[in-house]
């Protein structure tokens, strides 16, 4: 698992292209820019950017540092039989690159962190978060693309920028819906595509994705467990008035969870229809749909009384998106439903999922920000039915900014887990209050 992850941080960090990047970031002086077409939400595989108008930059050297306290009434789920609180202490540094040339953008942000804990030290962690990006145009029309994430954590809460949550065009390449509230783990999502635009108004592109999740320690997570899974699309676009797109994408997964040392395994294959309207630069919708194939194998397992289960079965998948970058508002908002991995459940599921996030300037100084999904899960197999469940999960958040590079921040986030599970039960709900001081500097590269 470890190896798979590695070797997928090395292959994207050669060519990666930054999940803050918007389409519209990609134009280059060589092709005209009203004949250039864009890659909609749901086949970019990319997470809409949330940055209001007057945070967008680009040709960048960013650094800094911020200093977090927080507070948790619930740090270690159920492991103890009963809630347990806490106070944790959390140092950021951080640094992002970002360049832009007619023909290349390429980012990378890394943020490593150091998280100790006032009365669980045994889980005191250093943590690792690192966002590559790269975007080639290597001919007039035709572009390569890529980005790869990667998070070494004790906490689902331990993340930069938790107050921003992610939200995708399409179906989520991973499953973060499950999250053990205080344990060991390592994630990897990475994503490479070419395009290729044949004329003034069509498109073809092919896709590629990978994620891994593991939990070093299973003793932390009881009741969850590893999971993998690797895709990949190949899709057709049309736009017609310059401002629509219309087009068709074919999908196929391999979805795979390793439950007590077995393997559960999930093929799909999907065939979706998508529409994007871009009614201006900074506003996107986007819908698609279509029939997904679902081929699950679950080996027996004799210790637990579960017998071996196989299924191949149809279903419908689809999802509807929006995107809005304002000079004082930004907001994104999905839904998807579709066969997903795990995320650390027993086997692939049936994913409904609904994200959103809101930014809003109020003042030169103030700036407030609100994230929130939901998530429902159901287990394709039938053998471990009590394990379906659903999570809620939102945060809050207030920035001042103080002079041009430091920035006061408080925040609430409220979690609830409704799985029956050992990890979970008895202790379903989280609630967590932050603060931060962070400095932050960015100046133009190569000065």
């Amino acid at each position: 698992m470890r190896r798979r992850m590695f070797l997928c941080v090395v292959l994207l960090a050669s060519a990666t292209a930054c999940a803050q990047v918007t389409n519209t970031d990609a134009t280059t002086a060589d092709v005209n820019v009203a004949d250039r077409m864009l890659t909609p939400p749901p086949i970019s595989g990319e997470a809409y950017s949330v940055a209001l108008e007057t945070e967008a930059r680009a040709n960048y050297v960013r650094y800094g540092v911020a200093l977090v306290g927080a507070y948790s009434d619930n740090v270690l789920g159920a492991n103890s039989g009963y809630p347990v609180s806490d106070v944790s202490y959390s140092v950021w540094p951080t640094m992002g690159l970002d360049e832009t040339t007619t023909r290349l953008h390429w980012g990378l942000t890394y943020s490593p962190g150091f998280t100790f804990y006032q009365h669980t030290s045994q889980r005191n962690e250093a943590d690792q978060n690192a966002l590559l990006g790269f975007q080639y145009r290597l001919s007039p029309h035709v572009t390569f693309s890529a980005h790869d994430n990667f998070q070494k954590s004790s906490s689902v809460f331990n993340q930069p920028n938790l107050a921003s949550g992610s939200v995708s065009g399409g179906a989520p390449l991973a499953n973060e819906s499950v999250p053990a509230p205080l344990a060991d783990r390592l994630s990897n999502v990475g994503i490479a595509g070419i395009t290729y635009q044949y004329s003034a108004h069509d498109m073809v592109g092919i896709n590629g994705s990978v994620s891994n999740l593991h939990y070093p320690d299973a003793a932390q997570v009881p009741g969850l467990w590893d999971s993998s899974s690797q895709a990949g699309s190949a899709f057709y676009s049309h736009r017609f008035s310059h401002r629509h797109y219309l087009g068709a994408m074919y999908q196929y997964q391999r979805l795979v969870s390793y439950p007590s040392g077995l393997q559960n395994e999930t093929r799909t294959h999907g065939a979706f229809l998508f529409y994007t309207v871009y009614p201006s630069t900074r506003f996107s919708m986007s819908v698609f749909g279509g029939p997904q194939y679902a081929d699950t194998v679950q080996p027996g397992q004799t210790g637990l009384g579960l017998p071996a289960f196989s299924a191949r079965d149809w279903a419908p998948a689809g999802g509807a998106s929006l995107s809005w970058q304002g000079r004082l508002t930004s907001a994104a908002l999905s839904y998807s439903h579709s066969v997903s991995e795990g995320g650390g459940l027993y086997g692939a599921v049936r994913l409904d999922n609904t994200s959103a996030t809101i930014r809003q300037q109020f003042t030169r100084t103030w700036t407030g920000s609100l994230s929130s999904y939901y998530a429902n899960n159901n287990l394709l197999g039938p053998s471990l039915l009590s394990n379906n469940g659903h999570t809620i999960a939102a945060t809050a958040a207030l920035v001042r900014s103080v002079g041009g590079h430091v920035s006061l921040q408080a925040g609430y986030t409220r979690m609830h887990m409704s799985y029956d599970i050992p990890i979970f039960a008895g202790a379903p709900n989280t609630n967590r209050e932050f603060v931060s001081l962070s400095y932050q500097f960015a100046g133009p590269l190569g000065r």
